[in-house]
């Protein structure tokens, strides 16, 4: 059974509101790697509309995905690949939820996760728009088992642990890790440090790959983006980090390390 797969990382600075420019942006960045294995693709929070509340709230997806998602599918198919399409917000029943989809090489949804953790702290009203989900998901993918985190989710150990106990081989985190314009030079590093160590110790706490897409760049005059997209080993070596660049990262991994981690080291059943 092979062990090796091809994982992929989109960051960039998403036009508010812009869905077709954005996804068109998306597609720019995996291009280039057309020739890799890909077995995963990873793609931001927010991905088609950036950190936009006018178009999130007015302009949002079906439980289908619309056209965003439709889009998305696409690209799987082209590409033969797993995608993440890290979260568009998608209208329910008269409710709006922070949703991820996940979509197989055919292109086809075969999960979706809504956000758990909302950020409602240090200023965050997104539980005044946003319903919280309230189911963890583990995609069973055609290589690896895949939790999924969105954004804030990744400062909850616990929802990680769940997402382990449920066979989680690799973790996710699409995100749009942000700090104010108006904080100081020490303030805005100090927000980039905790995201990174945030990555490694959910990785290393876990056994398990852990890998994030955020967005990057200035937001509006209010935000910024943090960046530092990283694919980061069981261990907790961090084997690739976007930093503050609008790029993809690349990086083959091998499962059998975190199978052979979890037959050694009895991580699961800690408490």
């Amino acid at each position: 059974m092979e062990t090796k797969a091809g994982v992929l990382c989109v960051q960039f600075r998403p036009k508010l509101g812009n869905k077709k420019a954005n996804l068109k942006k998306v597609e720019d960045l995996i291009k280039p790697y057309a020739d890799k294995q890909l077995d995963l693709i990873l793609i931001p929070e927010f991905f088609s509309t950036g950190i936009c509340h006018k178009a999130m709230i007015n302009e949002p997806e079906n439980e289908a995905g619309g056209p965003a998602i439709e889009t998305v599918a696409n690209l799987a198919k082209q590409y033969n690949s797993n995608i993440l399409a890290g979260s568009v917000i998608e209208k329910s029943n008269d409710k709006l939820y922070n949703t991820c989809f996940a979509i197989n090489r055919s292109g086809q949804t075969i999960a979706k996760y809504r956000k758990i953790h909302l950020f409602n702290y240090l200023g965050g009203t997104e539980g005044e728009r946003i319903t919280a989900g309230n189911q963890p998901v583990v995609v069973d993918f055609d290589f690896a088992k895949v939790g999924l985190n969105i954004c804030f989710d990744i400062r909850y150990p616990l929802h990680a642990r769940k997402l382990l106990q449920m066979g989680a081989e690799i973790m996710v985190c699409p995100t749009a890790w942000a700090y104010l314009n108006s904080a100081s030079d020490e303030e805005k590093e100090t927000t980039k440090q905790v995201w990174q160590a945030l990555n490694v110790a959910r990785a290393a706490e876990n056994l398990v790959y852990f890998i994030s897409a955020d967005i990057c760049g200035k937001v509006d005059s209010f935000l910024s983006a943090s960046g530092h997209s990283m694919i980061v080993s069981p261990l907790g070596t961090v084997l690739q980090n976007a930093q503050d660049e609008e790029k993809a990262i690349y990086a083959q991994i091998d499962l059998q390390i975190v199978r052979e981690l979890k037959k050694s080291y009895p991580v699961v059943e800690i408490e």
